[in-house]
């Protein structure tokens, strides 16, 4: 069932999303400045950041997760788990982070070059935040749900890229995941769930070299891709309201 969302509902989803923005930039600026830092590092940084703001980790416990991040590295596609290996000079980095605050749950992920990276990593870095976006102008009232899979599906397998298929955008609001699912493909664009206003849906693109098929690591959370391919994976909250799309995680760089 999907759950519409007030003025009021948006709003306490609105802070929690622009803690996990504020939190994404300061991963930016990290990385960006701070050579040799661990993914562990990021994570505790993620953990006391949500208890500075008083909120909760919204990951962490989920369905025994055991870290506040999903820190995806290279060939990890989501659900990659922290370590404490220093990142490198062009690794491609990709964190999802989540947090429960005042009820409501805030959800988005970046992805990033590591120091100098190659040309290949830069552009599909690149399309798949395009492709993030080109999905968000397409969450419009009464436009069909499949129009945005179709708007990220196109765009990835324009620029030769494959869209993953066992892993879905979703509805969030009190609970972490909630209706509808939104798939990153589709064959049918123009059917599927009318698009209301209210609705909040986390729209999240992961996009592939190579295969979109994949494997999972021994610790049965991280995925990665078949044939060691780079993956990436973009992520906002986004409300439909009288105004249209309003994206809720905004970062600073973005604004």
């Amino acid at each position: 069932m999907i759950v519409l969302k007030d003025y009021r509902e948006i709003s306490k989803i609105r802070k929690a999303c622009q803690l996990v923005g504020e939190y994404l930039q300061l991963v930016i600026n990290i990385v960006e400045t701070k050579e040799g830092i661990t993914t562990l590092e990021l994570d505790e940084m993620a953990t006391t950041f949500a208890k500075d703001n008083g909120a909760i980790p919204a990951f962490k416990g989920y369905k025994n997760f055991p870290y506040s991040i999903c820190a995806s590295l290279n060939d990890e596609i989501v659900h990659g788990m922290p370590t404490d290996k220093p990142l490198q000079e062009g690794d491609v980095l990709s964190v999802d982070y989540g947090i429960l605050l005042d009820g409501y749950y805030g959800d988005s992920a970046i992805t990033v070059p590591i120091g100098q990276v190659s040309e290949n990593a830069n552009k599909i870095i690149k399309t798949g935040q395009e492709c993030l976006y080109r999905g968000i102008k397409k969450f419009c009232e009464g436009s069909r749900l499949n129009e945005i899979s179709h708007a990220v599906q196109s765009h990835a397998e324009s620029n030769g890229y494959g869209v993953i298929r066992n892993f879905v955008g979703h509805g969030i609001g009190r609970q972490l995941h909630e209706d509808p699912q939104l798939a990153n493909f589709t064959r049918h664009p123009k059917e599927g769930t009318i698009l209301k206003r209210g609705m909040v849906i986390a729209i999240e693109p992961m996009i592939v070299e190579g295969s979109y098929g994949l494997k999972y690591d021994k610790n049965k959370w991280t995925t990665r891709t078949l044939d060691g391919g780079l993956a990436v994976h973009w992520e906002h909250t986004v409300a439909l309201t009288e105004n249209g799309p309003e994206i809720l995680s905004l970062r600073e760089e973005e604004l």
